[in-house]
């Protein structure tokens, strides 16, 4: 998952529609609908059995949160999968935090060992970690960041559409076996954050550690300008520890580099001419990293300094497709079944599915397993995130989304949903299902505890009503089962963040202006 920019018309009114509905919450406040609500369906569908589904989990990461807990891909193989259930379906309950007045959305959330999540909201006046009450949604603790150089040029120019091109900041963090959350921030620094209770009995987050990039990572990002920052700034996108507990960190214009916790030492590398604008995963042989040209399979040297271990192009296409970020792979790589690792292209007609198996030692002519091209002829790309089970891959279309105000008035994306098998014998993939859900930009989640899928949904209304759903599919047929309004309006639009499962069965999703929580009720 990436954020996509708002074109500089776009975000104003964005704001003035914000503003409209009242000013910074001063303490817990649901998330304001647009009008229209009474005037569509509340609930469809019927409410699911639980149907769990076989097959082995990935990996346990050893320094990272339970799976399911530890970030918005939910482990370390970017499988986007739960162990426990989700709701399904009766009679959901609705529950909103709105964190501010301009923004607020949280993306990446994952939960401690008391079931408590702490996330990081994203604001005009900046970026913000948060530990919440995962029933209340209330705030239990905070840490600002620093702001980022791109939120106040924006302020100060008018020009709101660097705000959502800089991917860094914290948007991208994990949860580790401490439950410690671990970020970059608009500093190039990493940071490790923990948080305790007070004498009193409230909660704080602490600074734990604090490690230094800028000796690797150039720093001055005074004069940001889109689409690239200058070549004086170079913003960390995300973080991931590898199996023997380095912190990984890349950048935005292709450097890749490692922390060692224990010492401090600090190694990089750089993909020339390469920008990477996805997340990346971690299995016990390495790191699977994907640039805007390639798929890489990385391990570090004795010293921690990254070894490129294997290399393999795509298709790129010829341009930026309406729905991506940049002309290049919007999914963060998935490792999965017999060694097999999946992303998407940007071919030009028809975004391909591929699968290869990864390792070093796989000679070139049988690194690809398959290529499958999904979705209609010239409307097809996807910017979020694949999701695996087993040998099942489950790919949405966002293609059409730009912006919370490409859905405004009713309208909304072509959409549609894929599941993909790979063939028992690596022989080849076969589509098993094809579904109309339109999901514009969610990073959708399945529950293995269930069998169900999760997608964030909006379609097209005549009368102009933007009406956003919790809607599950079922794996095995990919018949939408129920759907349950979130809210109307433009405050309730996900803008690329995920839908998160929860330990106790509640479904969050990033909006807007804050947070929304979707839970069976009795």
């Amino acid at each position: 998952m990436v954020r996509r920019a708002l074109n500089c018309a776009a975000v104003p009114a964005l704001i003035a529609m914000t503003v409209l509905y009242g000013a910074a919450p001063a303490q817990a406040e649901p998330i304001p609908k647009a009008p229209g609500h009474r005037l569509v369906d509340r609930y469809q569908g019927s409410p699911a059995a639980a149907a769990p589904l076989p097959g082995q989990a990935p990996p346990q990461h050893p320094h990272l949160a339970p799976n399911g807990r530890s970030g918005m891909h939910s482990d370390a193989a970017g499988s986007a999968t739960s162990p426990w259930s989700g709701p399904l379906g009766r009679n959901p309950q609705v529950t909103s935090e709105r964190i501010a007045a301009l923004g607020g959305e949280c993306a990446t959330a994952t939960f401690d060992a008391g079931g408590r999540l702490v996330t990081v909201c994203g604001t005009f006046s900046g970026f913000r970690v948060k530990l919440l009450d995962p029933r209340t949604l209330a705030t239990l603790a905070e840490h600002r960041l620093p702001q980022r150089s791109s939120t106040v040029e924006a302020i100060t120019t008018l020009d709101f559409s660097k705000i959502f091109k800089d991917t860094s900041g914290g948007a991208y963090f994990y949860l580790d076996d401490q439950d410690r959350a671990v970020l970059a921030d608009s500093r190039q620094h990493v940071l490790r954050l923990s948080h305790s209770r007070n004498a009193d009995g409230s909660w704080k987050f602490t600074v734990d550690d604090d490690w230094d990039l800028t000796g690797h990572v150039p720093h001055d990002c005074a004069a940001w300008t889109a689409p690239r920052p200058s070549g004086d700034c170079d913003p960390v996108t995300s973080v991931m520890p590898d199996w023997d507990g380095r912190i990984w960190w890349v950048t935005r214009h292709g450097r890749v580099g490692t922390v060692d916790p224990a010492t401090g030492a600090i190694r990089s590398v750089r993909l020339d001419g390469e920008e990477i604008q996805n997340s990346f995963s971690v299995d016990e042989d390495g790191v699977s990293i994907v640039s805007d040209h390639a798929l890489y399979g990385f391990r570090a040297a004795p010293d921690g300094t990254p070894e490129v271990q294997w290399r393999q192009t795509y298709d790129r296409g010829t341009g930026t497709k309406p729905g991506s970020v940049n002309q290049g792979s919007g999914t963060t790589p998935d490792l999965f079944g017999d060694g097999y690792v999946a992303i998407t292209d940007n071919a030009d007609d028809r975004m391909n599915v591929l699968v290869f198996r990864r390792g070093a030692d796989v000679p070139a002519d049988r690194r690809l397993v398959c290529r499958v091209p999904v979705f209609g002829s010239g409307a097809s790309t996807t910017d979020n995130s694949l999701i695996t089970w087993g040998n099942s891959i489950v790919v949405e279309n966002n293609y059409g989304y730009e912006d919370p105000t490409s859905l405004l008035l009713g309208r909304s994306v072509v959409g549609g949903v894929t599941r993909i098998d790979v063939r028992a014998d690596g022989s080849g993939c076969d589509t098993v299902w094809q579904s109309p859900v339109r999901a514009p930009s969610v990073v959708p989640k399945l529950s293995t505890g269930n069998g169900l899928l999760y997608f964030y949904e909006k379609e097209p209304h005549a009368r102009g009503i933007d009406a956003w759903y919790l809607t599950a599919v079922d794996f095995r047929t990919g018949e939408r089962r129920w759907r349950q309004l979130t809210g109307t309006g433009p405050l309730y639009d996900n803008n690329w963040a995920p839908i998160t499962l929860g330990p106790d069965g509640t479904a969050y999703v990033g909006v807007f202006n804050g947070i929304v929580a979707v839970r069976d009720g009795h």
